[in-house]
């Protein structure tokens, strides 16, 4: 079954030192099923690769094998909606504490009935309490 990814697994992935066996039991997921993903995904994706470059704790070459790993995956990058972005995940962020890019991961979810993979609990607490399955 499809479900979402959001970028606090999909970078677990990247760094053997953050790497837990919830990450990979995702990563193990993508052999039978498609991860959906918010327009925001990939920029937060490289956000932390451009970070990690810049702490030397990846080089360019590691970063760009890690974007072509991912490449080879399958994930469904969501085109963004701005009425959705300022009405659904506006609310859903007020309401529950959360950034704007970790409420687009619950309401993606929400509103395709999918499942959520996320480490951060937060995002986790959130999407129970809108009766978002979290992957265990």
């Amino acid at each position: 079954m499809n479900f979402v990814l959001d970028a606090s697994v999909t970078m677990s992935w990247c760094f053997s030192d953050e790497a837990t066996p919830y990450a990979d039991a995702v990563l193990d997921r993508l052999q039978t099923a498609t991860a959906v993903v918010p327009a925001i995904w990939p920029l937060e994706v490289v956000n932390v690769l451009l970070a990690a470059e810049r702490r030397k704790r990846l080089t360019e070459a590691q970063s760009r094998r890690f974007v072509e790993l991912l490449a080879a995956l399958p994930i469904e990058v969501e085109h963004p909606v701005v009425e959705r972005i300022f009405t659904s995940v506006l609310a859903l962020g007020r309401e529950h504490g959360l950034s704007a890019y970790d409420a687009a991961y619950a309401e993606l979810a929400a509103r395709r009935g999918l499942a959520l993979a996320t480490r951060d609990e937060r995002v986790r607490a959130a999407a129970a309490a809108i009766g978002v399955e979290v992957l265990a």
